[in-house]
């Protein structure tokens, strides 16, 4: 079994229709994924649709934006009731904050002459998908301002760019309780990344497991050896599993499908923790 638990469509910062995630998994010999798109579940009915007619599994999920005094923190949640109250309410404030986001960065970006309107972001995304910094990344190319979204995040969208707004995010140890409460399986993603910008200590870690983390994505592209060997150890002293996945995003960034997987009996783990009645859909 080949597994990718993080992989992202056009419902949120991905290229593709979800239909099209799945495509690309099969025909990289993947088994199972997992749809994470950014704090929304709009993609899940149409990943289902075609794993069932390609014969992937599909587990549903989602990546939820959080942080910890002023830091981010991804947050994948495994298998949530996506009806849950509590989780729906915060997902709906990201999501709204993503958007006015979105206008204080691109009106800070043309008020220094750089060549971007909101028109223009929001003709990079799918009507109703969740709008992130990628969709101003695209816009600039577009523009010819920048050659692709790594230029442009490596110079004017990171976190530590002038132009960069934070948007609203719940505190991840309270978002980890809550993935619980809506019956899922919270999974921190890319803990260690710190070529992205800062992470949390092994202390809010420690935390986080005491609210109900389940794992850590220990092995991810964004993570050296050395990080990936503090992961696993780290996991292995709070009693966490590891993951491994691609954080796909189609055309939109250089991680391919299926670079990184997990073990199935760590997907068998998720299944038995979650008790919210969203079950992975298997043909």
């Amino acid at each position: 079994m080949a597994i990718d638990l993080h992989t992202h469509s056009n419902a949120s910062d991905g290229t593709h229709d979800p239909a099209d995630v799945v495509a690309e998994a099969a025909a990289h010999g993947l088994t199972t994924i997992a749809l994470t798109d950014h704090d929304t579940t709009a993609g899940w009915a149409e990943a289902s649709r075609a794993g069932l007619e390609l014969g992937v599994a599909i587990v549903p999920g989602v990546e939820i934006s959080t942080q910890h005094h002023g830091i981010s923190v991804h947050l994948l949640g495994y298998l949530v009731d996506p009806d849950h109250p509590g989780l729906r309410r915060e997902m709906e404030h990201a999501r709204k904050s993503r958007d006015t986001r979105m206008e204080r960065m691109v009106a800070n970006l043309a008020a220094d002459g750089i060549p971007v309107t909101l028109e223009a972001v929001r003709a990079q995304a799918k009507p109703g998908a969740t709008l992130g910094r990628p969709h101003i990344a695209d816009a600039l190319v577009e523009a010819g301002y920048v050659p692709d979204r790594a230029a442009a995040f490596a110079d004017l969208l990171n976190d530590r760019s002038p132009y960069y707004v934070h948007h609203y995010a719940p505190d991840v140890v309270r978002a980890v309780a809550l993935v619980r409460e809506a019956g899922g399986v919270p999974v921190m993603a890319h803990p260690f990344a710190n070529r992205r910008g800062r992470t949390v200590t092994d202390h809010v870690i420690e935390q986080m497991a005491e609210a109900g983390l389940g794992g850590l994505e220990a092995f991810h592209r964004d993570h050296l050896p050395p990080e990936r060997e503090h992961a696993v150890a780290l996991a292995e002293r709070l009693g966490l599993f590891v993951t491994g996945s691609s954080d796909y995003h189609g055309a939109g960034k250089e991680n391919r499908i299926g670079e990184n997987t997990t073990d199935p009996a760590v997907l068998a783990q998720i299944e038995e923790q979650a008790t919210s009645g969203t079950t992975v859909v298997r043909a």
